[in-house]
């Protein structure tokens, strides 16, 4: 078991170490193509590639697709980190390069470790995983202030009550609120990311997208 997580992480390593600064988009794979959030996160994947980022994602269908698949269309860069189920996900047909990991915890490793910013739509128990291990992360400086951007207030709104009661219960702080943007405007979105990442990181711009689609599964 051991030397099979080491593996994992070796193999993720090794196929993402060139992929240049990304944004992960986290969201539903529930989601198909007609549906509004799927729009909103190929818009959002399109914005993030003209940007200059490499958009990841977990690489499956729904949300991840969208995402994956304005960046190709933006002719930017997409990649996906997917990740072996009971009832297979396949990766989507949008991506450049993808591993697929058997175990949650590397393949959530390898979202955070590249990105500089989170942009995380409607979603089930998954988003809500990977939005807490970004935000817990950055709340206990394991990694460093990147801007975590909520897409869609009314989804997100009783979560917010939530955060809020958290406050008044003194679980977490009030400055922690900061640490989420929530916006339905893809440009206030996109501002943020410019701001709180791009200029506060001083990124420059990544090389254009491989011709070539890569992977690797198993």
């Amino acid at each position: 078991m051991l030397f099979h997580i080491a593996r994992e992480f070796v193999r993720g390593f090794r196929m993402l170490h060139f992929i240049g600064p990304c944004v992960s988009v986290f969201g539903s794979a529930r989601f198909r193509e007609d549906h509004p959030y799927y729009g909103l996160a190929r818009d959002l994947g399109g914005r993030l590639a003209g940007m200059g980022f490499t958009v990841m994602t977990g690489g499956g269908p729904g949300i991840m697709e969208a995402a994956n698949r304005g960046a190709r269309e933006a002719g930017g860069r997409s990649v996906g980190c997917n990740i072996q189920l009971q009832h297979e996900q396949k990766p989507n047909a949008y991506l450049d390069r993808f591993v697929t990991f058997q175990h949650f915890f590397v393949r959530k490793v390898m979202l955070v470790k590249y990105s500089y910013a989170f942009v995380v739509l409607p979603g089930g128990f998954g988003t809500m995983d990977e939005l807490f291990e970004a935000a817990t992360l950055i709340q206990t400086h394991k990694i460093l202030s990147f801007p975590v951007v909520l897409m869609d207030r009314a989804y997100w709104q009783p979560l917010t009550v939530l955060l809020e009661e958290m406050v008044r219960a003194g679980t977490i702080e009030p400055e922690d609120m900061k640490l989420l943007l929530l916006t339905d405007s893809p440009d206030e979105a996109m501002e943020h990311i410019r701001q709180y990442a791009i200029e506060k990181y001083h990124l420059e711009k990544p090389r254009p997208r491989a011709s070539a689609v890569l992977g690797e599964k198993g």
